[in-house]
């Protein structure tokens, strides 16, 4: 048998079983039940600011600024 022979055999063999495995132990860590606190704090990163009221310096209030 020739090296890359047997290369192609373990790669087509192996390598699937290998990233099967990985992917459903990337699907399982996903979905177990302790999960759900910390996926529900990462989806709401981008709200965390929303409650606080920025003061935000609208066009006209640096047009009378200007004007003066």
């Amino acid at each position: 048998m020739e090296f890359y022979t047997f290369m192609r055999q373990l790669a087509d063999s192996w390598a699937l079983v290998g990233l099967a495995l990985a992917f459903f132990m990337v699907f399982v860590v996903i979905i177990r039940p302790g999960a759900t606190a910390l996926q529900n704090d990462a989806a709401n990163i981008p709200f965390r600011d929303d409650s606080i009221e920025r003061e935000i310096p609208s066009a006209t209030a640096t047009q009378t600024e200007d004007a003066k």
